[in-house]
């Protein structure tokens, strides 16, 4: 085993779904308040809502873009990178992603082109529909793939084989029972309303600072109009979310829960909720910490006196601490797991009470008044992609050692014959690219931004151009004495002579 090849390939992981997962949550949260954006089209009439769908798709097709992009070298690196880990979950996971491809990616490319380039091309309900499907792919996209990741963290519906040369692989045996393993319901609410809360925190964002520089008042102010009490309903429901993965965590990862609350020992009575503290992990105790005595005990068990499984206890252990290993093989790295998850905590506490806030200024007629809280709404979108990546390194570091909780240790995935170079030079390399798209995309992004929406009233006129010149033909085609559009009128602007 090269111990440096694992700690590299470790870290390129990390580093390339980090990257990655900085976008797909945009674009989920994104979708959604554009359907909203368009059905208020449709339903009003008013075209400062399509300047505002036609507006924030530029925006959804450069993420998503992104999105793709930086997805595809994460499938590589499980045949370079980790080829024993693949072989181990390749027939749990072919049938996942192939629903995926299926159900979600079909979907999304089926109608993108369509609500990209479609605005002119078809009817307006029609576009509707298609930003609805592409919206609700990207959300299928996420379902399929918290399923999978779900199952290497609570395993369900499958039994191991192993092949006469001694590999061992798991195999399904039962697909719902994959699908609905122990932990997915819970991680896949609270990973979609994470995405939520970031599209509406990008919404408010661009809208702030546009207020900011005084210009698209109108755009702006309804801009956060719908995504200031969409973030704000998201982030109440994150904390009821974020409490059902608590429990749930308790339940079949206890060695995790213990190591986000730097639980190391067990006592009698209730066990203190930290809120904040720094683990010391040689004399097994938080320094420095904040803590609220039997807390965790409550949101846990509903009551303040019975105790939380600890770090010191073998049930940890999947399956029970093997005889002549140490019980501290099995602890993830307490340091980052705990500060993790607690910044993510405290930034979720910030976005429910800036949200309700700024709904209370908003109600006395004094949100767009004040600057400072609209400056905090600018520089607020990095609030929600610090929290989704904070949530994913608090939610795959707690599971350590293992890569499939009690079947596959991280170690014993890694391919046999790569080694420490050619990780390193990868390393290198994926570094220099994703530097150069992310300041591709950043400049683009930035004039997107600084563009801004098209005119309402220019929108109105050309809807009222091709709408005269839809019911003109319709007309001709109802009248037999005129054969074509040129006929009943002459030829149209434009046409050769």
């Amino acid at each position: 085993m090269d111990e440096t090849a694992l700690l590299l390939s470790r870290i390129q992981f990390a580093f390339t779904i980090g990257f990655h997962y900085l976008f797909p949550p945009l674009t989920i949260g994104l979708g959604l308040l554009m359907v909203i954006m368009e059905g208020l089209f449709l339903w009003t009439k008013e075209h400062q809502y399509e300047a505002m769908a036609k507006f924030w798709t530029k925006i959804f097709a450069l993420i998503f873009a992104m999105g793709v992009a930086s997805g595809i070298v994460m499938e590589f690196q499980f045949g370079t990178n980790w080829s024993y880990y693949s072989r181990f979950v390749g027939d749990v996971f072919g049938s996942a992603l192939a629903a995926e491809g299926i159900f979600a990616f079909f979907l999304e490319s089926g109608f993108l082109a369509i609500l990209v380039f479609g605005w002119d091309k078809v009817r307006p309900p029609m576009h509707f529909f298609s930003t609805l499907m592409v919206s609700l792919g990207s959300i299928f996209s996420a379902v399929w793939i918290i399923i999978a990741n779900s199952w290497q963290q609570t395993p369900a519906g499958h039994h191991l084989v192993t092949s006469a040369s001694g590999f061992t692989r798991a195999e399904i045996v039962d697909f719902w029972q994959l699908v609905f393993n122990p932990s997915t319901i819970e991680r896949l609410t609270h990973t979609l309303v994470g995405a939520f809360i970031a599209g509406a925190f990008l919404v408010l964002s661009v809208s702030a600072f546009y207020l900011l520089r005084n210009r698209h008042q109108d755009f702006a102010r309804r801009s956060i109009a719908i995504a200031l009490p969409f973030a704000a309903v998201f982030s109440l429901l994150a904390l009821l979310t974020g409490h059902s993965n608590g429990v749930m965590i308790a339940k079949h990862q206890p060695g995790k829960l213990a190591a986000f609350e730097g639980h190391f020992t067990t006592q009698e009575g209730g066990t203190p909720l930290y809120l904040v503290g720094v683990p010391n992990v040689a004399e097994r105790r938080v320094d420095y910490g904040l803590a609220i005595p039997g807390a965790l005990s409550f949101l846990v068990h509903g009551d303040w006196t019975t105790p939380v499984t600890a770090l010191d206890d073998p049930a940890i252990v999947p399956g029970g601490l093997p005889a002549g290993e140490a019980i501290e093989d099995y602890w993830p790295p307490i340091h980052l797991s705990f500060q993790s998850y607690h910044i993510m905590v405290g930034l979720g506490m910030f976005f429910i009470a800036l949200t309700l806030f700024s709904l209370l200024q908003w109600w006395r007629g004094k949100l767009f008044e004040q600057r400072w809280l609209l400056w905090i709404f600018v520089f607020g979108i990095a609030g929600p992609l610090i929290a989704n990546q904070l949530g994913w390194i608090a939610a795959e570091v707690g599971r350590q050692p293992w890569i499939v909780w009690g079947l596959l240790k991280t170690r014993d995935g890694i391919s046999p014959t790569v080694s420490a170079i050619d990780v390193g030079i990868s390393i290198g390399l994926f570094g220099l690219i994703y530097l150069l798209l992310l300041a591709v995309w950043l400049f683009v992004l930035d004039s997107k931004i600084r563009h801004g929406p098209e005119d309402p009233a220019d929108l109105e006129r050309e809807f009222k151009a091709r709408r005269g010149w839809i019911l003109a033909a319709a007309a001709v085609r109802t009248d037999p004495s005129q054969s074509s559009y040129t006929d009943a009128h002459g030829p149209k602007p434009g046409d050769p002579r």
